[in-house]
């Protein structure tokens, strides 16, 4: 079979857990075909296998987005192996609290930054010239209602999805001349395992699934924006909007965000 009679083909990071795995599930269910990366790939295979996945319609490549050299030759054996992708997705993230005053605090900030930010540039890296060459192609990236003001015990966070908000803007002007797409996706409050530890509430919580399911019809539509659930996105314009001395007396009191150890 051509490789233009192949089922379309996504490549999502973080794939072991959470969103991205709730997103492999549903792109399967599409007909899609699947390159999962995770940090262990027998246990990502063996899960693969559990999911009942067929052979030829998936691959599992062993990556660490930490390390930029991992993630890109994932990257680049996945052209390899299964092609080019028509989707990339960076789903890889964590979520620790940080407090500035506590010195090891700064190492899960800088790691956060890594997984987070140049994690997801790194997964973009090997796809964006044969994207471009061949005029088409959709990259994804998570952010989080989180980036839109910060919250207490939550900077590394806060900061490392903001970022991914203006750097996923930047990257959608860089590619729109070459009609490749990029996608910001931004959750409000998941079920996943980043979220079942949380010490405040969490309105409008939504199952991983339910997110995977809007959010698959998102990337198929090339929205370049989107925030899910959509009640959470009533809440981010509110937030960007509050005056700054409103906004501090709103989160007076708040829990932090658990340290790690914690």
């Amino acid at each position: 079979m051509s490789e233009a009679a192949l089922p379309p083909l996504v490549f999502i990071t973080g794939a072991s857990s959470g969103i991205g795995q709730a997103l492999a599930l549903r792109f399967h269910a599409a007909g899609w075909r699947l390159a999962l990366v995770a940090r262990r790939r027998d246990a990502m295979a063996d899960w693969a296998s559990e999911q009942g996945f067929d052979a030829q319609g998936h691959a599992v490549y062993a990556a660490d987005v930490r390390d930029t050299a991992s993630i890109t030759r994932a990257g680049r054996e996945c052209i390899a192996r299964q092609g080019l992708p028509d989707v990339v997705i960076a789903a890889a993230g964590i979520s620790i609290g940080v407090d500035t005053a506590v010195l090891a605090d700064l190492e899960v900030m800088r790691a956060t930054y890594e997984t987070n930010n140049i994690g997801m540039a790194a997964t973009f890296q090997p796809f964006v010239n044969a994207m471009r060459s061949r005029r088409s192609g959709t990259l994804v990236g998570i952010a989080s209602v989180s980036g839109i003001r910060g919250l207490p015990g939550h900077g590394a966070y806060c900061a490392s999805k903001a970022a991914v908000i203006s750097y996923c803007e930047t990257l959608r002007g860089e590619m729109r001349d070459a009609n490749v797409k990029v996608v910001t996706l931004v959750p409000g409050y998941i079920d996943t395992p980043l979220t079942r530890s949380n010490r405040y509430d969490m309105p409008f919580l939504m199952t991983a699934e339910a997110f995977a399911d809007r959010a698959f019809t998102t990337i198929a539509s090339a929205a370049p924006y989107r925030v899910i659930p959509w009640q959470m996105g009533i809440v981010a314009k509110l937030l960007r909007a509050l005056p700054i001395g409103w906004f501090d007396r709103l989160l007076a009191g708040r829990a932090r965000k658990r340290r790690q150890g914690e």
